[in-house]
């Protein structure tokens, strides 16, 4: 359903209410956000508050999701800086050319993508990718920002490998700048503080905006952004802002760029989707909506291409301001509209207050954002998981560092494909029943059950690209568990193979649901590299060791004695002894 429809049909001024708060509150980071992610990619910040109203606009018109917030994130704002590395950033005319072609090329991308029907294709792209991607694009966030942390003007080009240019910058550029270390010190402190504040007392998710206006207000009183003698301020400040919206405008194209451009373009293509379709999905496990995926590829390819053509930095999914967006209420997608024209609203009536923002300041929020960019826990989760995906999260990181990250990206995608694709088969989930005779077997058509513990087998690769048709299953099975009154699982493991982490998560966020409903999971023929994976991603932990059955050289000898503890639950007494359970030879 359209968003014009669906206020048509459903909208009241409850809903209205809910929006334009929420709407509001996302608009709040967003402004300041946009334009430190500009900093990020090596541009003016204009583009990234621009980026923060016309690709959220776009996305939120044409989305699925009643919660994504679109526009520019840290990621997708390292991969732009990435891929126009090539430009000579002192050159700023064709920097931001460069810049808006690469966007229309983003989306385009992206549209096809949706067309061709190849969403299915970031299947395949493994989680442990991204969490290697992720890990290397928070360290170069870092490394990106101590220059203006310190107040130290960049040194080198963007030819050269990070950590030399960084070197650079610090060991062999300006002397240190000890106002900007005072002001980047404030942000980090005060961001920390703040945050802390919000999330205790449930505040106003204001806290980044809070520290920009302290740090400009520290800045301003202490004469440090105002110019002076020669027209210079003490620290560097972000420069003028134009009160006024984006103009249209159609990218210059230069030839010789586009095989550069092309190879960047793809990589945040791919992981923009990524990054969009796995919130998305994350808070639609929350709310229960159905999402329709390839109607989301088209509405971030949609947001993409025409903010190439309205001075836009290419964005993606924000994962904060989406998940402020549904904290603060928000109840359809009209929110992100809300949040856009507010966004513009503050443009052409504070923009020249936001010249007097300290990059220090812009630079210590970052620092904090690189810290918070890397879920350690997950990382930890990953790395142990398994060597396959141990290997891709070190290989993937350490390539975005060393040579850049849109390789890495490339490099992983091709990676996961070598790895993994060739182990694929099509995943099977069967129900299986106890017969009169004690007999566990498939469930054939309509025949009877025993509605109270049901059973199901699961063979086939239990790894990252057989996800989807896992939570398929997994989803349909809780539905079936809410309409049944079902009160034990009993999950057959023993011909399920190469599991990964991705796989075994899906798997504990099944646990988990069942949990909330009442409902107790036994895990029956696990086998010892299941049991060590479990072990690794911390499930143990948790997960009561009495209601895992390992394999036995018996078949279903181990999923009888699961079906034997659940009966004896339920029954007390009810099952005599083992005897009445048969198995197959």
């Amino acid at each position: 359903m359209s968003l014009r429809s669906n206020l048509k049909t459903n909208y009241d001024r409850t809903l209205a209410r809910r929006d334009l708060i929420a709407g509001l509150t996302v608009a709040a980071i967003a402004l300041p956000q946009g334009m430190a992610y500009a900093l990020i990619a090596g541009v003016d910040p204009k583009y990234g508050v621009f980026s923060a109203i016309v690709v959220t606009l776009v996305a939120s018109i044409f989305g699925s999701s009643s919660h994504l917030i679109n526009g520019p994130t840290s990621a997708i704002s390292l991969l732009v800086f990435s891929s126009l590395a090539f430009i000579d950033p002192e050159n700023r005319t064709e920097l931001f050319e460069a810049l808006f072609l690469l966007a229309v090329l983003v989306g385009t991308i992206q549209i096809l993508i949706s067309v061709l029907k190849l969403g299915d294709l970031t299947r395949y792209i493994s989680e442990s990718v991204i969490v290697g991607f992720m890990a290397a694009a928070a360290f170069l966030l870092a490394l990106g920002q101590l220059g203006n942390a310190v107040g130290v003007k960049d040194r080198g080009n963007g030819n050269m490998q990070v950590l030399y240019r960084t070197y650079l910058t610090l060991f062999h550029g300006d002397a240190i700048n000890y106002r900007a270390v005072v002001l980047s010190g404030t942000a980090v402190v005060a961001a920390v503080v703040l945050r802390k504040l919000v999330q205790r007392y449930g505040l106003p998710q204001l806290d980044m905006l809070a520290v920009l206006v302290l740090a400009a207000l520290i800045a301003y009183f202490s004469g440090w952004s105002t110019p002076g003698h020669g027209g210079k301020t003490a620290v560097s400040i972000t420069g003028k802002i134009p009160a006024s919206l984006p103009d249209f405008h159609i990218p210059v194209v230069h030839w010789e760029w586009l095989p550069h451009l092309s190879e960047g373009a793809l990589a945040v293509a791919f992981i923009g989707l990524i990054e969009a379709l796995s919130i998305a999905k994350a808070i639609a496990h929350q709310t229960q909506q159905k999402i329709d995926y390839n109607r989301q590829i088209v509405a971030e390819g949609l947001a993409n291409l025409t903010g190439g053509f309205f001075q836009s930095l290419p964005g993606s999914g924000s994962l904060s301001r989406s998940a402020i967006n549904f904290q603060a209420g928000a109840a359809t997608r009209f929110s992100g509209v809300i949040a856009s024209a507010a966004v513009a609203g503050a443009l052409l009536l504070f923009a020249p207050l936001l010249s007097y923002i300290p990059k220090a300041a812009l630079a210590g929020l970052l620092l904090v954002t690189a810290v918070r960019l890397v879920d350690f826990h997950r990382l930890v989760r990953t790395v142990k998981a398994s060597r396959y995906d141990a290997g891709l999260v070190i290989v993937t990181a350490i390539t975005g560092v060393v040579i850049d990250l849109d390789k890495a990206v490339l490099l992983g995608v091709a990676l996961s494909i070598l790895l993994f694709v060739p182990r694929a088969s099509k995943l099977k989930i069967a129900e299986l029943v106890v017969t009169p005779e004690r007999v566990v077997r498939e469930r054939v058509g309509d025949e009877p059950d025993n509605p109270a513990v049901l059973i199901y087998d699961i063979e086939g690769e239990l790894f990252f690209g057989a996800a989807p048709e896992i939570e398929h299953a997994l989803d349909a099975l809780t539905e079936r568990v809410k309409a049944e009154g079902t009160q034990f699982v009993v999950l057959r493991l023993k011909r399920a193979r190469n599991p990964d982490a991705v796989g075994i998560e899906r798997v504990e966020r099944f646990l988990h649901d069942l949990a909330e409903l009442g409902v107790t999971v036994l895990l029956a023929g696990v086998r010892p590299d299941i049991l060590d994976l479990l072990s690794n991603v911390g499930l143990r932990e948790w997960f009561p060791d009495e209601r895992i059955f390992p394999e036995e050289d018996k078949e279903f000898s181990a999923t009888l004695k699961a079906v034997r503890y659940a009966e004896s639950r339920l029954v007390p007494g009810g099952v005599r002894s083992g005897d009445e359970l048969y198995y197959l030879v």
